[in-house]
């Protein structure tokens, strides 16, 4: 065995002899340990973004470190199945990395697993090249992952581009920036699992991070995939602030039938890490998995699953 699936394994074994009381006490201590300087600028983030839980340890709220404690103790078993179904090492390596940031606030391997040698989505071992695609950006923004891919793969790498953004003012932005590129279809609408009108929140740090939520105060048409687009996909990208598992029901047909290659964020809430490629698979199981970081070392997150078709 070597030390990757060692690590692994011990550290779920661990785990599959606690309950979650014992889990999140664990995790406490171990959070309790860290830096003060580094826990307020932990909980400066999380409370921002609001995704994972709360967390205050000044006034004993630790919300967000119960609901990871229930994470690794009811799924630890998918947590099990993902490792064995991903591809490679590093992949494997991130895995144990975010477990194990989680309940051991084990910073240094989540360092190592850090990519800096490719862009954010377009790892050029899994996808060396591209060309003539239907590319789907799901959270488009400001046309920043797009102009990342024309920019790799050059300007015949796609017939079409699909930009999807809840928000006017990043559709402007991306128009804008993306002004020079032919071929680039931007729709203003959610993507869910249904037709249906959603309401969204703006975020106060970033309109990256817009996000759909019952209690917005901004109204917008949502659909699916399957029902806005009728041509074979052969990329889609999702980075929707936890509404991916509702994108992904919407794009069942095309998932199943296209086999695209998916570049899926899987970090905005504490069950995606493993529901989402578990959801994937059980569309279609013709995929080899991949995860990659791009976020910090502190707190595991821009953490990508990438799904490549198998070669048959």
């Amino acid at each position: 065995m070597n030390i990757v699936d060692k690590n692994f394994y011990e550290l779920i074994n661990l785990l599959k002899q606690m309950n979650t009381e014992e889990i999140y006490e664990n995790i406490k201590t171990n959070y309790m340990k860290v830096h003060p300087d580094t826990r307020k600028s932990i909980e400066k983030f999380v409370n921002d973004f609001k995704y994972w839980g709360e967390l205050d340890s000044n006034s004993n709220v630790f919300n967000l470190l119960y609901e990871k404690a229930i994470s690794l103790h009811d799924h630890v078993n998918d947590y099990v199945w993902l490792y064995e179904k991903l591809n490679d090492y590093r992949s494997k390596k991130l895995l144990f990395g975010i477990l194990n940031n989680w309940y051991k606030y084990d910073f240094i391997t989540l360092k190592e697993c850090y990519d800096n040698t490719f862009k954010h989505y377009f790892n050029l071992n899994l996808i060396p090249t591209c060309k003539d695609s239907i590319f789907v950006d799901l959270g488009a923004y400001n046309g920043d992952t797009i102009l990342d891919y024309i920019n790799i793969y050059g300007i015949e790498s796609y017939k079409k581009i699909y930009a999807y953004d809840i928000t006017k003012d990043s559709i402007a932005i991306m128009k804008n920036n993306l002004a020079n590129y032919p071929n680039i279809i931007y729709r203003n609408i959610a993507i869910s699992d249904k037709d249906e009108i959603l309401s969204f929140k703006e975020s106060n740090i970033d309109a990256s991070a817009n996000v759909i939520a019952s209690d917005g105060n901004i109204k917008i048409d949502a659909t699916t995939i399957d029902n806005d687009i009728k041509e074979k996909i052969t990329i889609i990208k999702m980075d929707i602030e936890g509404y991916e598992q509702k994108a992904i029901t919407g794009s069942f047909k095309h998932i199943k039938e296209d086999t695209p290659i998916l570049l899926i964020s899987v970090y905005h809430n504490n069950e995606d890490l493993w529901k989402i490629p578990k959801m994937i698979y059980e569309f279609n199981s013709n995929y080899d998995m991949y995860l990659s970081t791009h976020g910090n070392n502190v707190f595991p997150t821009e953490i990508v699953l990438t799904c490549i078709p198998k070669i048959k």
